[in-house]
């Protein structure tokens, strides 16, 4: 003795009741899957010339340690770093991989200055994912 399948009638507009029919009937929502996170370590890849501005990784140290805080949005307007609004780039560090909202290169850059110990990273830990809002210079810029 097997479970029977039965369709159960569907309502329609006019009140009449009908069997559900399969081809209109809606699609369950499918599961959300979150994309494997690609490992972003060694130098930074080369610029193409569609994110706008360029910038060195010598200059994104020297803004950032000249600030107590630099937000990330600031790093965008500074250095003119106009991806696409919701770019976001993986960068691997110690403590695993975090979300750095800058093009794929600039965001190996900070991910090099982590590793190096020269800037702190503020997450924000809101969405299940560790999102970086903002940067800060973990030692003085000698003068």
């Amino acid at each position: 003795m097997g479970a029977e399948r039965t369709q159960h009638p569907a309502v329609t507009p006019g009140g009449e009741d009908e069997m559900a029919d399969p081809a209109t009937a809606p699609d369950a929502p499918a599961e959300p899957t979150a994309p494997a996170a690609p490992e972003v370590t060694g130098p930074a890849p080369a610029h193409n010339g569609e994110e706008g501005g360029r910038c060195t990784q010598a200059q994104l140290r020297r803004f950032i340690k000249s600030r107590p805080y630099v937000p990330m949005h600031e790093l965008r307007r500074r250095f003119e770093l106009n991806g696409q609004p919701d770019d976001v780039s993986p960068v691997a560090t110690q403590q695993g991989t975090i979300w750095v909202g800058l093009p794929r290169r600039e965001a190996a850059f900070i991910g090099d200055l982590v590793r190096q110990g020269e800037i702190g990273l503020e997450l924000c830990h809101d969405p299940v994912v560790s999102i970086v809002v903002g940067v800060f210079a973990m030692r003085p810029i000698a003068r």
